[in-house]
């Protein structure tokens, strides 16, 4: 990779045994690495000099116990985006299915990140920095109304295509879910607008604003 345009990654999370899937960002060139390790996600991040990580899991957890606010208020105008409802710490550590078992798995990933890629608190930084932020929502916002998530990995890959982006190197909707997520940071980091919803104890989530294509 060149070094005109600061690296930014995108990082998809899932289990303990699925781990971690990361794309790195620059320049439109896409490039990416799977590991179900953290540690070696953030080595990969800091190889590259990444400025922005841009994650696919909830940075925080619901203090109400039915979701985040930043789950709430997600919205597109006045349609509500589907995602992800966060309960409590406590009430995802007694489920007995492991149901959340990704959710504490991107608590550790934030959790190591931290020291290198400070969370988001809601004021743009001039440094480095992570958010949370989703597919689904990027997807939505891009197009400035909401979408069927379905058939998912065929809209996601639509919407790279048609902002220019190689998609051929993406073999799965993990890889494809991190390249959107990674185009969130870029949008990020070189300062466009975005939307931020929640609050700090809880967690923000981070999407782009409506772009026409042009």
């Amino acid at each position: 990779m060149s070094a005109d345009i600061e690296t930014v990654v995108g990082i998809d999370v899932g289990g303990e045994r699925k781990g971690f899937h990361a794309v790195a960002l620059q320049n439109k060139v896409f490039e990416k690495t799977t590991s179900p390790n953290p540690h070696k996600i953030l080595d990969w991040c800091l190889h590259r000099k990444a400025k922005i990580v841009a994650v696919d899991a909830p940075c925080g957890w619901s203090l109400c116990g039915r979701s985040r606010q930043a789950e709430r208020e997600l919205k597109l105008g006045k349609q509500k985006v589907s995602c992800f409802a966060t309960p409590t710490r406590a009430q995802a550590r007694a489920h007995t299915k492991g149901f959340f078992d990704w959710v504490f798995n991107g608590e550790k990933l934030y959790q190591l990140l931290a020291p290198q890629y400070p969370l988001f608190d809601g004021n743009r930084p001039a440094g480095r920095c992570s958010f949370e932020t989703f597919p689904h929502g990027i997807v939505c916002f891009f197009a400035g109304k909401v979408v069927p998530a379905n058939p998912k990995i065929f809209n996601r890959r639509k919407v790279l295509i048609e902002r220019g982006y190689d998609v051929n190197t993406l073999t799965n909707i993990d890889y494809i879910d991190a390249a959107l997520c990674a185009v969130a940071a870029a949008e990020f980091g070189q300062g466009r607008p975005m939307h931020q919803f929640g609050t700090e104890d809880e967690g923000f989530i981070v999407l782009p604003r409506f772009a026409r294509l042009v």
